[in-house]
């Protein structure tokens, strides 16, 4: 299947769910009820049960249907309130990610001669427990890390958390989210208190107005986006926004496209902030009710963009806010009148007073939607920021279809690195090891000794491979993600085995990473242990082993907990035969009662899912909102009751226009944009073994602008060199592809290893967040000849 039929395949299957969501959901919820597509449907040697999809954080309930031991299907759950029956391309295909004829069985030592070499586990886990037990006692905590992911389970990122803050004592624990959600993280606490959206996904048929900020919403989000698309088309009078730096497939399907410059978003939510606020197209009564003003260090020099010179210095910058009010930041947003806006952002002046109506108008409900262009960005917190200062200022929050809402790319980004804490500074459920009364929390529900955890956080996903390359951090445990593909500026992080450093990885394929690593572990994968996620929306979805896994792949967690027994520290982990009920019930203690509850173990077993906090079985589908939140006890309005510091209300932030980290000159001048595609997800290491997916997108690709290209001399499917100030790449170019490139713009897909993109990129990152920027990089591009 080539990719101009992948598509008009994928077009079919997006309007089944407009048909399918037309249905009455009664009848949905009766087939399921009767078990009628668990049953097999005519093939009773297929047995079926539920499970999240593997891939990205949109949650969709997938029905896994197994023959054989084998997992030889894979449909959309229609009991799922997230998809209602639908996947995208990726979902239908979701056996195949299983079954590639590379995955690691063994675990395996590299040896003198850089070979791999077989050994078993009891060999490969005492040799963990010695190295990292060596590193403690020579180096102490702050020698030894671990990098998680977003794609671990919960019971994954729980048992990392007490192993490496309760039993070795360090903080050097974070996870690749860091690379796409951290800014999102920040901005909902440093807004709330409290961190992750208020709304859910009946946001999507309840909205009027949708502002996609940066968000290639049909790509990336393919089965969210049909339920907007049907609303849309039941209700001609929906509007879809998209604010972006290139046309994408959304495009197609927006009512109003704003192109704007990179780091013009900035500028671009201010303006909309100034008309407002001119129009008086603002709450004040809410604003006094339920808000405070905030503001930061802003100075460019103070902050700086943590690349890290030469040297790889840690980057340590820290705000000290300060109380503002609402004269001035009148006076603050004086400076970005449309016209100055459309200089600063590229957008025309008359579209920012068309955007200020848009969320002004208090007659329709407005969401905002945004993933990775808002979040990867040097300024990604006070862009989180500013687009729910949209929200605030208007006092659309809190309600059905008037939300901001932060999408997340992995399937437990915010179920595990959230709301577990595998964050540098995090405990569960919103706690911080800089806490004391938090520490004192987590102590108490582990019986450790009262000082146990270190105040200090530890490094970042990005101080922490540079200080791998510094020498500092002697042992590293990588699990369930590739960093040697996905970190920026990977020049930066070189490694050869036997360096003195000690690497371990955990993963079910070979991968750049594992080529790296001096330990190389096989994990089982998806329904082939047990597990849980968390999405999007909150909503926590639990699924049950179903088939065995190959070889002598383990769990994630198993191997953790193992490592832990041998290093001394069973006691963290109590439990004997399957602990995997034991060890959620103690996780679900931290959020009881504080507005972080989460359903029961057995209550996840038997339903889709339950949106926290969960209260007396009860879901909660808006936070913050009277007749939704119990923990909200006024009659009517919000009651923002995370946001101690504020007195129980939400921070409106007064965030500048910076310009970016780096932009092009004469050597370099186009800017460079990365990011995902349709059938493709993250660094590629499974779909790219999924036979149709890879057939369908094999290589990755430079996009460029037509003008440009006719310029340059460049024709579609022409080899070309991208370079930048840290490296060049040779790729095909693709010109009136599905993306197209604004003038002296290209982008780059990151899925292929063999077109490590990441070469090219900056590490720079957010002031606040520690999250690189991946959007913006200066670069040349240069014909060298040939056709792929």
């Amino acid at each position: 299947m080539d990719r101009r039929e992948l598509l008009r395949n994928l077009s079919i299957a997006t309007a089944g769910v407009a048909a399918f969501s037309c249905r009455d959901r009664a009848e949905a919820e009766r087939l399921a009820a009767d078990g009628a597509l668990a049953r097999g449907e005519g093939n009773p040697d297929v047995t079926w049960d539920k499970a999240p999809c593997r891939y990205c954080g949109t949650g969709c309930g997938v029905l896994v249907g197994v023959q054989d031991g084998k997992v030889v299907a894979a449909q959309g759950d229609p009991a799922s309130p997230v998809n209602r029956g639908l996947l995208c391309v990726k979902g239908y295909h979701l056996p195949g990610f299983l079954y590639g004829e590379d995955r690691l069985l063994y675990p395996q030592r590299r040896g003198a001669d850089g070979t791999l070499q077989r050994i078993s586990w009891d060999e490969a886990l005492d040799l963990i427990a010695e190295k990292f037990g060596d590193a403690l006692r020579d180096h102490g905590p702050e020698s030894v890390a671990v990098y998680g992911s977003g794609q671990w389970t919960v019971f994954d990122g729980y048992a990392a958390l007490k192993w490496v803050k309760g039993g070795m004592r360090s903080n050097n624990l974070d996870p690749n989210a860091r690379l796409c959600m951290a800014s999102a993280v920040v901005g909902f606490m440093t807004q709330f208190g409290s961190d992750e959206p208020m709304g859910c996904y009946e946001d999507f048929e309840a909205g009027d107005d949708f502002v996609l900020w940066g968000n290639n919403m049909a790509e990336m989000h393919p089965v969210l986006f049909s339920r907007i698309l049907e609303h849309k088309r039941q209700n001609p009078g929906v509007r879809i926004v998209d604010i972006a730096t290139r046309q994408t497939p959304t495009t197609d399907y927006a009512d109003l496209f704003v192109p704007v410059k990179p780091n013009g978003d900035l500028a671009l939510a201010n303006g909309i902030l100034h008309v407002l606020v001119r129009d008086g197209m603002v709450d004040r009564s809410f604003v006094e009710e339920n808000c405070v003003l905030r503001r930061g260090i802003e100075d460019l020099d103070a902050i700086g963009f943590g690349v890290g010179g030469e040297a790889g210095e840690r980057y340590g910058f820290k705000d000290e806010p300060r109380e503002s009010s609402w004269d001035e930041l009148v006076e603050f947003l004086a400076d970005y009148t449309p016209e100055r806006v459309a200089e600063l952002a590229g957008v025309p002046a008359r579209q920012v007073e068309v955007l200020a109506e848009l969320y002004g108008a208090r007659d329709r409900g407005t969401v905002s939607l945004w993933c990775m262009g808002v979040n990867q960005h040097v300024r990604g917190t006070w862009m989180n920021n500013l687009i729910t200062d949209l929200h605030l200022v208007t006092g659309k929050i809190g309600r059905p279809g008037n939300n901001p809402f932060s999408l997340t790319g992995q399937p437990s980004a915010c179920g595990t690195a959230r709301e577990v804490g595998t964050l540098a500074h995090r405990l569960p459920a919103d706690l911080a090891v800089t806490v004391p009364e938090h520490r004192a929390r987590a102590e108490e529900i582990w019986g450790l000794e009262p000082g146990t955890i270190d105040p200090k956080p530890g490094y970042h996903a990005v101080d922490m491979f540079r200080a791998l390359s510094r020498g500092d951090v002697k042992a590293m445990w990588i699990q369930t993600t590739n960093p040697w593909v996905s970190m920026p500026n990977l020049a930066r992080f070189e490694r050869k085995p036997g360096d003195g450093s000690f690497v371990v990885v955990s993963d079910i394929y070979p991968t750049p990473t594992t080529d790296v690593a001096d330990l190389v572990l096989p994990a089982a994968a998806w329904v082939e242990r047990e597990g849980m996620f968390g999405n999007s929306e909150r909503r926590t979805q639990h699924w049950n082993k179903m088939v065995e896994p190959p070889g002598e792949a383990r769990e994630d967690a198993w191997q953790i907990v193992e490592v832990a027994r041998r290093m001394g520290m069973g006691h963290l982990f109590p439990w004997e035969g399957d602990w995997h009920e034991a060890m959620y019930e103690e996780y679900r203690t931290f959020g009881l009662g504080i507005g972080k509850d989460l359903a029961s173990y057995q209550e996840l077993k038997e339903t889709p899912g339950k949106l926290w906090p969960v209260v007396d079985g009860v879901e909660t589908r808006y936070r913050y909102a009277a007749g939704y939140d119990p923990y909200v006890k006024k009659s009517k309005g919000v009651h923002f009751y995370k946001a101690k510091s504020y007195g129980e209300r939400a921070a409106i932030w007064l965030r500048p226009w910076h310009p970016p980290a780096e932009v092009p000159d004469a050597e370099f001048p186009m800017w460079l944009s990365t990011g995902r595609i349709l059938e493709h997800w993250h660094t590629g290491s499974m779909t790219r073994r999924v036979k149709e997916l890879h057939q369908a997108a094999p290589e990755a690709y430079v996009e460029l602008n037509r003008a440009d290209a006719a310029e340059l001399g460049i024709k579609d499917g022409d080899r070309v060199r991208v370079a930048s100030r840290r490296g060049s790449i040779e790729l095909p170019a693709r010109v009136d592809g599905r993306g197209k490139p604004a003038r002296g713009s290209v982008f780059v897909p990151f899925f292929d290893e063999h077109h490590l993109v990441n070469e090219l990129t900056l590490d720079a990152m957010d002031n606040l967040s520690k999250e690189p920027d991946y959007k913006k990089a200066a670069v040349r591009v240069e014909p060298v000849g040939g056709k792929s």
